[in-house]
């Protein structure tokens, strides 16, 4: 039997708990997780019930400890739920789909937190940071573009954390106000432009999870190389943009250069991408499974190997592991809660709401199939930030709009096309809104709010990225 020890390894002092009913939501939330990788592997549908069960069991009880704001949400999803059983007469159809997009963000979710946990109390990854924060001027910003993209494969919301928080521990140092201001700004949105970058091609994304299962026909290898160029697009536009306007300083000064190699310090990150990445695509290949599957049985996985190896030493690798996971359960999963509740819900509200939109729209007259494909898809595409706006979350947006759409072979386009109109203006929504956890983080560390962020600083990146994909959406709709 190996005791659980639930102390800090970096204090020795013991980890704080959560409340009880945190600690089960946490194991709820793992239970789903086991559950809904049952369900892809097999494609039995014995695992969808209970999964269904034991996530919103988890989600009542991390509602507990959230703001209204967020209870708000799970209020929305019981009364829609309501409102469909008592109008739609194939309910049931319109509930299991609901439930099953729920089960799956919760899974999902929980199993790239496991990296995420891992990943941000390793040493090497944070050398990793500090590296790039420390570049100097002249490659400074692309440097954290790179690298907010890099970190955000792994650690998704958590890049932003991390490489932000050493960024500004960095610019805290400058003894110029004028200087502090104006690299703090560049820096923080590199980094978030860093992230945003990946979500139109990442495995490991929500924009690529939600979208791929959303649109008929359409999967991550057939639209992958499309989606990279719309990260090129996103990524390149904001370096050309801060290399054009870059501030001029009335007291330019040198900032100090950073000690190493790229390759010696952007070794542990990109040995933890290329095990990762080989490591799904080789399941995805071998067995019959979606890729967001792969990512989903694979990476806590690698998390717990990666523990053990932290664990090597004094502590020892099994007992590490064992209380990592127990703290990951109780605490780090738990401490979640917030993002957990808006995402499951968000995906709930937007499926079961696009089932009862699917039902009642047409009666309406409206039918997108009786606009021309490109307006469809330029409407698709700017949806989704235009929504972020008003706090409509882009899962929320998506899953809504979904079952409006006419199926990709009735616009006459290839489902890749479809999924680069999404996956961009999902990205775009992640730079823009307000409401996202991307611009309330670099909002916060910034010290200015994320209205400051999506609207001053990232005003003419949006629309500069907004007008080039468009025409990258409507060039792939002239060549499918």
């Amino acid at each position: 039997m190996i005791a659980l020890d639930l102390r800090n390894p970096q204090t020795g002092r013991p980890r704080a708990q959560g409340h009880p009913a945190q600690a089960i939501a946490g194991g709820l939330l793992i239970a789903t997780t086991i559950l809904v990788i049952c369900h892809e592997w097999s494609g039995l549908a014995v695992f969808a019930l209970p999964a269904a069960i034991t996530t919103f069991g988890a989600i009542a009880l991390l509602a507990l400890r959230v703001a209204w704001s967020r209870r708000l949400y799970l209020l929305i999803g019981v009364a829609l739920f309501a409102v469909v059983v008592a109008v739609l007469p194939g309910w049931r159809d319109a509930a299991a789909a609901a439930f099953g997009t729920a089960s799956f963000i919760a899974a999902f979710f929980t199993a790239l937190m496991t990296i995420r946990s891992v990943a941000a109390s390793s040493p090497s990854i944070q050398a990793c940071g500090m590296f790039l924060a420390q570049q100097p001027p002249g490659r400074r910003y692309l440097a954290l573009t790179i690298g907010g993209h890099l970190f955000g494969l792994i650690l998704s919301y958590g890049a932003i954390s991390l490489l932000g928080s050493l960024a500004a521990s960095s610019v805290a140092k400058e003894p110029d106000p004028e200087i502090r201001a104006h690299r703090k700004r560049r820096m923080l949105v590199a980094i978030q432009r860093g992230f945003v970058s990946t979500l139109p091609w990442s495995p490991l994304a929500f924009a690529v999870a939600i979208s791929t299962t959303l649109v008929p026909g359409a999967s991550w290898s057939g639209a992958v190389l499309p989606c990279l160029v719309s990260a090129l697009i996103l990524s390149g536009t904001g370096w050309a943009l801060d290399t054009i306007f870059k501030p001029r300083l009335t007291v330019p000064r040198p900032a100090a250069r950073a000690e190493g190699g790229w390759l010696k310090a952007m070794a542990p990150l990109l040995v933890l991408l290329a095990i990762l990445l080989s490591c799904v695509t080789a399941i995805w290949a071998v067995a019959d499974l979606r890729i967001i599957a792969a990512v989903m049985s694979v990476v806590p996985i690698i998390a717990l190997v990666w523990a053990g190896i932290q664990g090597q030493g004094e502590e020892g690798a099994l007992r590490h592991i064992g209380n990592r996971a127990a703290a990951f359960a109780v605490r780090d999963l738990p401490g979640n809660g917030p993002e957990l509740v808006l995402l499951v819900m968000a995906g709930f509200i937007g499926t079961i709401g696009g089932q009862l939109a699917a039902a009642v729209v047409p009666g309406t007259g409206f039918d997108l199939a009786a606009l021309p494909t490109w307006s469809v898809l330029l409407i698709l595409f700017w949806l989704i930030p235009v929504a972020g706006q008003i706090g409509m979350n882009p899962i929320l947006a998506v899953s809504l709009m979904a079952p409006l759409l006419p199926t990709p072979e009735a616009l006459g386009v290839a489902p890749s096309t479809v999924i680069v109109a999404i996956t961009g203006g999902w990205a775009l929504s992640g730079s823009t809104s307000p409401f996202t956890a991307s611009t309330l983080l670099i909002g916060s560390l910034g010290g200015v709010s994320a209205t400051h962020v999506g609207l001053r600083w990232n005003s003419v990146y949006a629309l500069t990225c907004g007008f080039v994909l468009s025409l990258w959406v409507l060039l792939l709709a002239i060549l499918s």
